[in-house]
């Protein structure tokens, strides 16, 4: 079973599938392996539906989030795929299991005022406030994920027309605008940098290499506290802060779509149930009992 895994988790990284879905997938199916391994099933042979539901069994008593337990459950369905494409299972073990519903979360994203906070803690904070000030500004600005931002190039910022070349979800290429102030951090921090070529990563750690993920999200984690944000926020916080905030100065959905890289509308309207000012606002000017409704 472990070894099949490791081939469904390299026909994943063949089929340009993203790092953090390569890693997601990979935690998912290590958990499931060591639970065959603890129970003697370690054939293909024994992936059953009653040896899932086991497994489900055993996981739901450790209360995980739903979502967390759907996740796992899509990532055991594209691994059944894989072993019924390759010969290994006769049938889809999947087929007759009923998958909970998934619970809808609202996006967690920080006030303009915490965004600001945020930011000018990374500007005056460390000895690496320079490039933290260029990360931050651009994630605000732009709304990249994690993986996006840290796999850009320096010759991905193009100045003169103030927008990124993205590599998004799927190796999708995509255009989103910058603002000002984030081309200018930038500028500063490549000033800062020593001879800095075209093709070398925007954003460095202490070693010199590439930025990772879970560098970016050990910084804002860091920052975040230094910022005193007393709630849980993440680097996606920034991402979820940049569209909401978009939306409620008048941002329309379809633009906000290509902005963020969403493959459908439907995964860009979650944010219509989050930007409540602009419904305040609207509310306020438009209901004719309204109280703040002047004659």
């Amino acid at each position: 079973m472990k070894e099949w895994a490791q081939a469904f988790l390299l026909q994943l990284k063949n089929k340009n599938y993203s790092v953090m879905t390569v890693k997601s997938y990979g935690e998912d199916l290590q958990e499931f392996v060591n639970f065959c391994a603890a129970r003697n099933k370690t054939k293909p042979q024994d992936f059953t539906l009653s040896f899932i539901r086991s497994f489900l069994a055993d996981l739901t008593q450790k209360e995980p989030a739903r979502n967390t337990v759907l996740r796992k459950i899509a990532t055991l369905r594209s691994f059944a795929g894989f072993l019924l494409e390759q010969g290994k299972i006769e049938k889809n073990p999947f087929k007759l299991l009923p998958a909970p519903k998934r619970e809808k979360l609202l996006p967690k994203f920080l006030t303009i005022d915490e965004s600001a906070r945020l930011i000018d803690t990374a500007a005056n904070k460390g000895r690496y406030a320079m490039r933290n000030k260029a990360l931050f500004e651009l994630i605000y600005s732009s709304g990249l994920r994690r993986s996006e931002v840290t796999g850009l190039k320096i010759a991905d910022v193009d100045f003169f027309n103030g927008v990124v070349k993205v590599l998004g979800k799927g190796n999708k290429e995509r255009y989103v605008p910058v603002t000002d102030e984030a081309l200018q951090a930038i500028k500063n921090y490549l000033a800062f940098r020593a001879n800095p070529l075209p093709t070398e990563p925007l954003f460095l750690n202490k070693n010199g290499t590439a930025l990772t993920g879970d560098g970016l999200a050990y910084i804002f984690k860091q920052l975040a506290i230094q910022s005193h944000i007393a709630r849980k926020v993440s680097p996606h916080s920034l991402r979820h802060s940049f569209a909401t905030h978009l939306l409620n100065n008048g941002c329309d959905l379809r633009s906000l779509q290509e902005m963020l890289g969403h493959k459908t509308l439907a995964a860009t309207q979650v944010y219509t149930h989050v930007s409540l000012d602009k419904l305040k606002s609207v509310y306020q000017h438009a209901h004719p009992k309204n109280k703040e409704l002047k004659p």
